[in-house]
């Protein structure tokens, strides 16, 4: 969670995201400043290290304690986490295949889940094998969860804490839009992606790429996508005998089918 909240706190920075808000509230850099969101999310960072580094210590079982350390620093690094947001980074204002922003996807959101789900198996003990599933219903719920994320951002009945339509004034190409832009012809998408260039500064732009994704099947593509992931986790997490444990990881999956923020 540490983890999570270093990234959200660097994600909001002018140099990213530019979020002035996050859960209704102002984020940390509008509320303190810049320099002070930097060090704030650096600090956290730190803390969840300092956090992991004192349950290695006081551990029963140090070896398993040190191997989940070390996945989850992998799952928020240049592997994970890390790698996921450069790429995103360095495609915003470009045309991007499903490829791509599969591969953000998995890195950018589905690696911090990876690395939490995977840490519990490595902790209780569980077999190579066993860990490979769960890393893949983790990042199959990971997935799921970004895609959500980005149909909401064109839902303007949200209740996500932050301005709709913030992907589009970033000249971000999300999955709602990008099934818009595939099955548009040459000239009209040429049209879809001008407008997306004037978005940073031309709110008209900004509508009217919402209303086109919105009346052109993106968000009912996009949606059949993440159900598609959920499907696949709910499925690979029938295989499990019922307990308490698989029906709490059953209903995080018909959560994130069904949020609104």
């Amino acid at each position: 969670e540490m983890i999570h909240t270093y990234s959200l706190v660097h994600d909001d920075l002018p140099a990213m995201d530019n979020d002035k808000y996050r859960r209704g509230k102002l984020t940390t850099h509008a509320k303190f400043g810049e320099n002070m969101a930097i060090l704030a999310g650096d600090a956290l960072l730190n803390y969840a290290y300092e956090i992991m580094s004192d349950a290695v210590m006081n551990s029963k079982y140090p070896k398993r304690a040190i191997r989940a350390m070390q996945t989850i620093a992998r799952k928020a690094g240049i592997y994970g986490m890390v790698g996921g947001q450069t790429v995103d980074v360095e495609n915003e204002g470009k045309e991007m295949s499903i490829d791509t922003i599969n591969y953000i996807h998995n890195l950018k959101t589905a690696a911090l889940i990876e690395g939490s789900m995977m840490a519990g198996a490595i902790l209780a003990g569980a077999k190579a094998e066993e860990i490979d599933i769960v890393e893949k219903i983790a990042k199959s719920i990971g997935v799921a969860f970004q895609i959500q994320d980005d149909i909401l951002d064109y839902t303007r009945t949200a209740h996500t804490g932050k301005p709709a339509n913030n992907d589009l004034r970033e000249g971000k190409i999300t999955l709602p839009l990008l099934a818009v832009l595939d099955k548009a012809p040459a000239e009209r998408r040429t049209e879809l992606l001008g407008r997306l260039a004037c978005c940073h500064d031309d709110e008209e732009s900004v509508e009217y790429l919402q209303r086109t994704v919105e009346n052109e099947g993106g968000l009912t593509f996009a949606a059949e996508v993440m159900r598609s992931y959920i499907a696949r986790a709910v499925e690979m997490l029938s295989e499990y005998e019922a307990s308490d444990y698989r029906t709490a990881l059953a209903n995080l999956c018909a959560y994130i089918a069904e949020r609104d923020r």
